[in-house]
């Protein structure tokens, strides 16, 4: 994670326990966050009405408003990712949590590095979202993403690529270069988890790299880093 990003980045921490609380405050401040600290639920909510947050940390067992009620209210009119905290185990409270809309469940006790690593990724995700929206470019007058089509073309060649295999080469491309992991891309070109198993990734990476092969791209490829993931960038000279 940049650190700029992390300087930017505006957290919400709704714990109504006064050491956790202030733990959160000061070793997330530490790490570079930006951090409001609310100690209720009603406050936490007015608070994440009013102000933009980049991330919500909240506590299920909170005064006032619980923090599933709180979770149904703010998705009522804000999509900003919200992180559950809770000693709560059961399964029952952590899919209610997950159908009122958190992005993810952090079970009590929990290390601040994990916490921080959850946080990173969560930012990490919505960036790359937020470039998804950004209209597609041609890369060096000779790859253009259509994404009415779902599809890429290199001058008036059309690679066919499937709905899968256009999501992953175009959050690849929107990435910037950077090295995506292959737990990442499952979650958002699949939508579902890692498995070691499965090779639904690679097939698709191999489709992609013949169809772009095929229309005569070879300006950048679909990269295989070992032990960290895929990314898209210059061709090798072979």
């Amino acid at each position: 994670m940049n650190p700029v990003t992390i300087s930017e980045s505006h957290i919400l921490a709704i714990e109504d326990d006064p050491v956790l609380g202030a733990h959160l405050l000061e070793e997330l401040r530490r790490g570079g966050f930006n951090v409001t600290w609310c100690k209720n639920g009603r406050e936490g909510l007015e608070v994440a009405r009013e102000s933009r947050f980049d991330v919500v940390l909240m506590d299920i067992l909170l005064p006032g408003l619980n923090g599933l009620e709180v979770l149904a209210k703010l998705r009522e009119s804000s999509s900003t990712p919200v992180i559950m905290m809770s000693a709560l185990g059961a399964e029952a409270d952590r899919i209610s949590g997950f159908q009122r809309g958190a992005d993810d469940y952090l079970p009590k006790p929990f290390s601040m590095a994990e916490l921080q690593v959850r946080i990173e990724a969560i930012l990490r995700r919505v960036a790359l979202e937020r470039r998804r929206q950004e209209p597609s470019v041609e890369q060096g007058g000779a790859l253009k993403f259509d994404e009415q089509a779902c599809d890429v073309c290199c001058g008036e060649r059309w690679a066919g690529l499937t709905l899968s295999e256009y999501r992953l080469l175009d959050i690849l491309h929107r990435s910037h270069e950077e090295v995506l992991s292959k737990a990442f891309l499952y979650q958002q070109v699949l939508q579902r988890g890692y498995a070691r198993h499965d090779r639904s990734l690679d097939m698709h990476v191999s489709q992609i790299r013949r169809k772009l092969k095929a229309i005569g791209y070879q300006e950048r490829e679909v990269r295989t880093v070992w032990g960290k993931g895929y990314v898209l960038s210059a061709a090798e000279v072979s």
